[in-house]
């Protein structure tokens, strides 16, 4: 059949947008399916410690710390990247390879830090997802503290985390609620703009303790674990899948991870920007400087939803904590199984991996326990926050140290820009924790 030449141009000139639209929707699609660990991550930590100590900030220091959601991601992204390579290029967690490379007195001392910081950070948020249950229902918060620690395990335990993430991952978009009460608050954006891009450091005690404890929830140290051992698990579930066929080149990987992490961490930023600024712009202005119940906490929504905002910030705390207390507990149990030798791997299932999953249920059931010593629910978020602030830099020295040695990344060491981030963040941690303790021997 002959086709009239105008049909021919037209076809003709249409022909390069339609290829464009497909190879911008390919594009599109291939990212997508590339998110997985470093989003989870991003997501984890936003928890109910996080939200605590960004509506903290923004309550007693108004837009002054702004800037730290700038500084702070290439830092965090850099050493989650860094995290992710060591899985990707090994097929490891991080503690399999200081098993592998490292001495064991270094190996156990990392997984003694990271049991005691995630052990107190369970704690603190199994007893945050309890005080906002309790202000939204009336029932007592120590009825719910086991609850969800039950709740959690058993969906651990006869599911998977790939399935509570599935289903509880949308509550975390209720966070999202904190960037449209920061438009209907009214700010003062002139004051909004100043305190992103013109840091107003403060040396005294409270502006130190805020500020680690702002380092301590962005930069985690059971992050470095999580991202690690997901990776490692996720190239291995890609190997199962295409068994057979040839295995993706591993420059590939890499970029695919890397941007996984940077999408995570844009969006986790993102909402800490945003909290910090709703909180300025609600609690701060009306005298609330500091936060010591969730009612307290939830106040900052209530230009946006009213009597609902108890509602929306239960629903927040509550997804965030469910997506993190398995991420913080699992990490502890990646380390430990992985320094042990043991079967590990949230898609395996129980009698596959006992040993991995008794760290798990210990870890939640002392976390849990920690309640009952009837700690400030809202104060303990913000305290754990600061003690990951102060656990943090060893670990970033030691992950440097495997990111640059050859016998560990082979060709695939780290490059200057991630050495030159990863150096900072430790240097920055070091220096802010420092400048903490001082000031506790100075102002006491």
């Amino acid at each position: 059949m002959l086709v009239p030449p105008r049909d021919v141009e037209r076809r003709n000139a249409e022909r390069p947008e339609r290829e464009y639209e497909l190879r911008t929707g390919d594009k599109l699609k291939s990212f997508v399916r590339e998110l997985g660990p470093g989003l989870v991550t991003g997501a984890a930590d936003d928890d109910p410690s996080g939200i605590a100590t960004y509506s903290q900030a923004g309550a007693a220091f108004g837009y002054h710390l702004l800037w730290t959601a700038v500084v702070t991601l290439p830092l965090m992204t850099a050493v989650q990247v860094m995290c992710a390579r060591i899985g990707v290029v090994t097929r490891r967690g991080f503690a399999a390879v200081l098993r592998e490379h490292y001495s064991r007195w270094l190996l156990w001392f990392a997984c003694l830090l990271l049991f005691v910081a995630n052990t107190i950070n369970i704690a603190a948020d199994l007893g945050g997802m309890a005080a906002a249950a309790s202000m939204l229902s009336g029932i007592p918060s120590m009825w719910f503290v086991p609850a969800f620690t039950i709740a959690i395990l058993a969906l651990l335990i006869f599911a998977s985390y790939e399935y509570i993430t599935r289903i509880f991952k949308w509550l975390t978009l209720v966070l999202f609620a904190y960037v449209l009460t920061a438009f209907v608050a009214k700010p003062d954006w002139l004051e909004v703009f100043r305190g992103t891009v013109h840091p107003r450091i403060q040396y005294t005690h409270d502006y130190l303790l805020t500020f680690v404890a702002i380092l301590g929830t962005t930069i985690s140290p059971y992050l470095f674990f999580w991202q690690a051992a997901q990776n490692a698990e996720q190239e291995e579930h890609f190997e199962k899948k295409i068994e057979g066929r040839p295995r993706r080149a591993l420059q590939r990987q890499l970029r695919s991870s890397q941007r996984d992490v940077g999408a995570g961490m844009l969006i986790s930023n993102l909402i800490m920007f945003f909290i910090i600024l709703t909180a300025g712009a609600t609690l701060q202005k009306a005298g609330q400087t500091t936060i010591e119940t969730a009612e307290q906490a939830a106040a900052a929504l209530r230009p946006l939803a009213g009597n609902a905002a108890y509602l929306l910030f239960t629903l927040g705390l509550v997804g965030t904590g469910i997506l993190a207390v398995p991420v913080l507990a699992g990490s502890a149990a990646y380390a430990l199984a992985e320094a042990g030798a043991w079967n590990a791997g949230m898609s395996e299932k129980i009698h596959a991996a006992r040993n991995f999953y008794g760290v798990i249920a210990i870890a939640m059931l002392i976390g849990m326990a920690m309640n009952f010593a009837q700690f400030n629910a809202v104060r303990l978020l913000f305290w754990t926050a600061v003690i990951n602030g102060l656990l943090a830099p060893p670990l970033l020295i030691i992950l440097l140290f495997v990111c640059n040695n050859p016998k560990v990344m082979g060709d695939h060491r780290n490059g200057w820009k991630l050495n030159l981030f990863g150096i900072l963040a430790a240097a920055l941690m070091t220096f802010a924790g420092a400048a903490l303790v001082f000031s506790w021997f100075t102002y006491s």
